[in-house]
């Protein structure tokens, strides 16, 4: 990877690929890339995807990306409005099909910690732990890879469930038979720095398929949505 803006495009792009025209798609709080990856998927190849985020606005219409997922700007132009408990009920009659969640540590088996490492308490599953399990598919994502993101062993289970893919600045894992695999490694990302990276064991090696990188409608459609770069906050 050359930089943190070239990551978060790979990223983003990553994220839309995988959304598919006529879901129903959810993201949360501290969710720019998702946000972006939800609009480009909208943009370029699902111009029937569902966009609910955590404002609680359905098919939004917003003149601009704000900085903040939770910013009232995200409610412009909204088909409807929705709440929490909507979310949640959606999700338990099988009508959510995809939600994008992070993790601060995230395992070999793909269950979150968002509660608590050590001493240290983080801020709390809010509503990862009803959404994963009851959503068809979760993907999570994360702006860093390393050991103490991505272990072994959890201290603390938040929340677990129907993870599909994860995306991170390395690679794209994908759950198979309860594991995460890799799916594809990022271009400029060797092999063996993907192993030591990462605090599981994975197989890579120089013939694990590279994650194609965006394309040029893909970049003008990225600059079209998103001019002023929300989606590289995570990584800045």
């Amino acid at each position: 990877m050359s930089g943190a803006g070239e990551t978060a495009d790979v990223m983003a792009v990553a994220m839309a690929r995988l959304l598919v025209d006529g879901e129903t798609v959810f993201h949360g709080v501290a969710s720019p890339l998702p946000m972006v990856a939800i609009l480009l998927a909208r943009r370029l190849h699902a111009p029937n995807l569902v966009y609910v985020n955590i404002t609680g606005a359905v098919d939004a219409r917003p003149p601009r990306l704000p900085r903040s997922t939770v910013d009232a700007l995200l409610t412009d132009g909204a088909a409807a409005r929705v709440t929490l408990a909507d979310l949640f009920d959606l999700a338990a009659r099988g009508r959510l099909d995809t939600v994008f969640l992070g993790g601060v540590q995230i395992d070999g088996a793909g269950r979150i910690n968002l509660s608590t490492v050590g001493a240290t308490r983080l801020p709390g599953g809010a509503g990862s732990a009803a959404l994963m399990p009851t959503a068809r598919r979760t993907i999570l994502w994360r702006a860093r890879h390393d050991p103490r993101t991505f272990v072994e062993r959890l201290p603390f289970v938040t929340a677990a469930g129907n993870v599909d893919r994860v995306v991170t600045p390395s690679c794209v894992f994908r759950r198979l038979d309860g594991r995460l695999a890799v799916e594809s490694i990022h271009e400029g990302v060797a092999p063996d720095a993907l192993r030591a990276a990462t605090g599981f064991a994975v197989s890579v090696d120089e013939t694990t398929p590279r994650t194609p990188p965006p394309s040029e409608a893909e970049r003008r459609a990225l600059a079209e949505i998103d001019p002023e770069g929300i989606r590289r906050i995570e990584l800045a």
